[in-house]
């Protein structure tokens, strides 16, 4: 695998986020997060948009292992589903460390167009130490559903 330097992944707000994948039907969504997160704490709901998050886990629970398919795996399923390498592809997770990660595996696997989603869906911890409360999917009030 090596460094990914070089690659540059751009950071974009969850309300361009929202707004570019309103305009563009090519562009996807897709929450790295684990299982857990997706249970627990919910999932971006693009239904009015007529589009669906793809799930794809960037580190398994409990043992936080990167998976080393990731990249293989995460193509199968942009093929299957019809989705062009020239597409925008936003990466989202808690607060925007693992999507960068994610992101930047991408863009070395050939989609250029690979975008980080720079607050996540939790925003970071606010002084009392609690996320979705300073930013994020879920403060931007964007539509969002348990999982």
């Amino acid at each position: 695998m090596g460094s990914h330097a070089g690659v540059r992944v751009e950071d974009v707000s969850v309300l361009d986020v929202w707004s570019r994948l309103e305009t563009d039907p090519g562009s996807v969504l897709i929450d790295v997060r684990t299982r857990a997160e997706w249970a627990y704490v919910g999932l971006a709901d693009l239904s009015s948009l007529g589009k669906q998050v793809v799930l794809l886990e960037w580190q398994s629970f409990p043992d936080r292992r990167i998976d080393p398919g990731f990249a293989a795996k995460l193509q199968t399923i942009l093929d299957g589903a019809g989705v062009e390498r020239g597409a925008e592809l936003f990466f989202i997770c808690r607060s925007g460390g693992r999507s960068r990660m994610a992101a930047e595996v991408m863009v070395a696997a050939g989609y250029a167009r690979c975008r980080n989603v720079t607050e996540g869906f939790e925003g970071p911890l606010d002084a009392q130490r609690h996320r979705g409360r300073v930013s994020g999917w879920k403060v931007a009030g964007l539509p969002w559903v348990q999982g």
